[in-house]
């Protein structure tokens, strides 16, 4: 098993939510987070007066998978958050030892 977690920009989220549903993705746990990369924040004007924003505004993506439907559901968040520009995100992939539904006591796959 297989833990994904996506750092999108937080306007792509519905359509890669949209998309991750078509690939028969139904459980997710979303996070609005903050953070930046190489961009660094950005720079905003204000009232007149200039100031740096050091955090951009994210949404991470959280989303337990097999390991046979892990390609897929990687490929699913790339087409559908990419723009091409600077702050797209990432994608980070975790090794999941076990899973455990708490209400009926089911472990691994069976519990996703």
């Amino acid at each position: 098993m297989k833990k994904i977690e996506a750092i999108i920009k937080p306007h792509k989220f519905e359509e890669v939510q949209e998309a991750l549903r078509e690939a028969g993705v139904f459980g997710m746990t979303v996070t609005e987070v903050k953070g930046f990369g190489r961009q660094r924040g950005h720079t905003e004007i204000y009232r007149g007066s200039e100031y740096t924003v050091d955090f951009v505004p994210k949404t991470k993506i959280e989303i337990l998978t097999t390991d046979e439907q892990l390609p897929g559901i990687i490929q699913t968040i790339i087409e559908s958050a990419k723009t091409g520009k600077v702050g797209d995100g990432k994608i980070f992939i975790y090794e999941i030892e076990d899973v455990l539904r708490i209400r009926t006591n089911e472990h691994g796959v069976d519990a996703l």
